[in-house]
């Protein structure tokens, strides 16, 4: 699995991180650099905050997914990557489609299974059950025990 979070991209840094580099094709590329695409090929490719793209990166993303492949910044031979998508927003996508900020065609192609989460706040009793598992987790990892009082959980 490769995780991309798309709002930190930089619209300049958008083909780079994503279709990968060839060494010198622009100043400080010292060597050949996969992109994100390429890396995910055979696998899954997680696009987080995709809302945050503007319309000419999602043009650039709706290129790939509709199956034309891409090009590595300075390289000539176009490629092509079989990944499975899965992509998250925390942005009323829709909505966004209707003042123009983001395109239909690349909802559409992204929305083939959506899973709508409701914030914490909405189910409270959900976070007793979260923090048991994440202490768990890092106890587990860490070869410790963390326990948390009644009284921090608000119980």
């Amino acid at each position: 699995m490769v995780c991309v979070d798309m709002g930190s991209i930089t619209e300049s840094l958008f083909e780079s991180e994503l279709f990968g580099h060839e060494k010198g094709s622009f100043t400080g590329a010292a060597g050949m650099r996969k992109g994100r695409f390429e890396l995910a090929d055979g696998g899954i490719l997680f696009l987080d905050e995709v809302g945050e793209l503007s319309l000419r990166m999602q043009a650039k993303l709706l290129r790939v997914l509709d199956g034309y492949g891409y090009m590595r910044v300075g390289d000539s031979r176009e490629r092509h990557s079989d990944f499975r998508l899965i992509s998250a927003t925390n942005r009323p996508l829709f909505d966004m489609i209707q003042h123009g900020l983001f395109r239909e065609d690349l909802y559409f192609r992204i929305k083939s299974g959506v899973i709508e989460t409701l914030p914490l706040v909405k189910h409270r009793e959900d976070i007793p059950l979260l923090v048991r598992n994440y202490l768990y987790e890092i106890g587990h990892r860490k070869k410790a025990e963390y326990m948390i009082t009644g009284k921090a959980m608000g119980q």
